[in-house]
């Protein structure tokens, strides 16, 4: 009989996230495959600033906290320091990723860094207030973008899966999303491939989760969860970017 129940590598703490905020659905998919992979005792979670900045007080796993943007960077540290005995990855949103952490992420990409990266796309910072973030949509409005995103004067959104699949050392994107059950089933899947490659030796592997924030789009979870649906997924397609084992066995 398959019971339902919290996955053994997220504690007990409550999450401090906002009502319908879908980082709740993402942490338990990174702790069933966590469970599932068996692998709890060699995982090592790098959290950087953001939301997720307390990504630590939720799993049971060892944790690591990076400068703001700056976690694959601090992962590549971790992972060579004993390679054969860490599974590392880290938990970042678009904010952190896309924006000040750029430069990180492309160069730990291009030296085939092995580790496995979960980036949550919700197209706006959501810590610090709702600002325009560099996924965030044109004509999408923000604190900082009150007439929407206006791509002449601040140019186009960061396509993170798109831009990777340029990096040759980049050997697994995949963009996901979880707003139905279908696509949480295949994000989960994603995450899983993404941390088995990882054990594999395969190298750099990211996972694109597009995801909502209600209180900063100023919707109902309900309502988010639609916009979503009609207005970033067209714009950030799901699907394999990037699986370079995949192309060779063909």
């Amino acid at each position: 009989m398959v019971v339902f129940e919290k996955p053994k590598s997220l504690t007990d703490a409550p999450l401090h996230y906002c009502p319908g905020c879908t980082h709740g659905i993402i942490h338990r998919l990174v702790a069933e495959v966590i469970d599932e992979l068996g692998i709890e005792g060699k995982t090592i979670g790098v959290a950087p600033v953001g939301c997720s900045v307390m990504a630590y007080d939720y799993f049971t796993c060892d944790f690591v906290q990076a400068p703001h943007g700056r976690a694959p960077a601090v992962a590549t540290g971790v992972k060579r320091a004993d390679p054969e005995n860490h599974i590392v990855f880290t938990y970042q949103g678009d904010g952190d990723l896309a924006a000040i952490g750029t430069a990180e992420t492309v160069h730990a990409a291009a030296r085939r860094e092995n580790i496995t990266v979960i980036f949550v796309n919700n197209a706006i910072y959501g810590m610090t207030g709702g600002q325009m973030a560099p996924t965030t949509l044109p004509g999408q409005v923000t604190q900082t973008s009150p007439y929407g995103r206006d791509v002449e004067t601040v140019g186009y959104p960061v396509k993170v899966c798109e831009l990777l699949s340029n990096v040759d050392g980049a050997a697994y994107l995949e963009r996901v999303a979880v707003n139905s059950v279908p696509n949480i089933k295949k994000a989960k899947a994603a995450i899983k491939k993404a941390f088995q490659n990882q054990i594999d030796g395969k190298g750099f592997s990211l996972v694109e989760v597009v995801s909502t924030c209600p209180t900063n789009w100023g919707m109902t979870p309900e309502k988010a969860l639609k916009w979503l649906e009609e207005n970033m997924l067209p714009y950030y397609p799901l699907g394999v970017y990037k699986d370079i084992y995949a192309e060779e066995a063909k």
